[in-house]
């Protein structure tokens, strides 16, 4: 039974260089973005889109997700934060003493909020087509980098689970435990990839990506379900909310889910 607990306690720097850290969690996202941007070319090249307007994608998502999931995480979980140190939360240094903090504190539905924001300045400057249209296609790279975002969460020891009041779970040292909780992180890690697969599935083996807003629409019901349910399992983010029937993430989600529904079966306009 032993063998069914994991005590966890990696190091979250990969490597220094003099004073700066190179993180896991930095290095999760370099990996998403990266990914992301390959997956998007090999769309592009399909749907025949000209290449030139790529780059252009990639910083209008790689902006609008961080700005979308920093101010999202103090917004919906800590707007005391956000109102009395509005610049600590704009930038990755806080002060009194002066420390580099980075960004950590992101949450997953400011992020999706920043991009649906983003890609409708996209559609309408660059592309010159509907938002749903590249809302399709870019829920699938943002499905697959969200794989490696909760590894990074993972390294970091954060976002973790209840305990299990078991043998089973990972026991995470850095919090100075000894019992086990369960590894949400794997939990969402490993369902984005089954995600990801689906959504690949459906833009290239059917024709679901010629009605606008489907594969978004599928996108939002499978992300937001799994959001749904795993929070179930998860440490309560807010202490003061932990009595709530319902977190704060799954308060979020429940209409998101709705909107998903809605777009995938909506009649399309004659």
């Amino acid at each position: 039974m032993i063998l069914l607990s994991i005590n966890w306690n990696p190091s979250p720097i990969l490597f220094k260089i003099g004073p700066l850290a190179i993180r896991y969690y930095s290095l999760m996202f370099v990996i998403a973005f990266s990914l992301g941007l390959y997956l998007m070319k090999k769309i592009f090249i399909n749907d025949k889109i000209p290449l030139e307007k790529l780059d252009s994608l990639f910083m209008y998502a790689v902006i609008s997700t961080l700005a979308g999931a920093r101010l999202g995480h103090f917004l919906f979980y800590d707007p005391q934060f956000l109102i009395h140190h509005p610049l600590e939360v704009i930038l990755p240094f806080r002060f009194n003493p002066f420390k580099f903090t980075g960004y950590a504190g992101l949450a997953s539905h400011g992020a999706v909020i920043g991009v649906v924001i983003a890609m409708y300045l996209y559609s309408k400057k660059v592309l010159k087509k509907p938002i749903l249209y590249i809302l399709d296609r870019i829920s699938i790279p943002v499905a697959a980098g969200a794989i490696f975002v909760r590894i990074g969460n993972l390294m970091n020891s954060e976002i973790v689970g209840k305990p299990t009041h078991s043998n089973y779970g990972f026991i995470f040292e850095k919090l100075g435990e000894n019992f086990p909780r369960h590894p949400t992180q794997i939990y969402e890690s490993v369902s984005y990839l089954i995600i990801f697969l689906i959504l690949w599935f459906v833009y290239w083996k059917t024709d679901k990506k010629e009605k606008l807003g489907y594969i978004f629409g599928l996108f939002f019901v499978l992300l937001w379900t799994v959001r749904f349910f795993v929070e179930f399992f998860k440490a309560p983010q807010v202490e003061d909310r932990a009595q709530w029937i319902l977190n704060t993430g799954q308060i979020l989600s429940i209409p998101l889910i709705i909107l998903g529904f809605y777009l995938m079966y909506r009649k399309p306009k004659v």
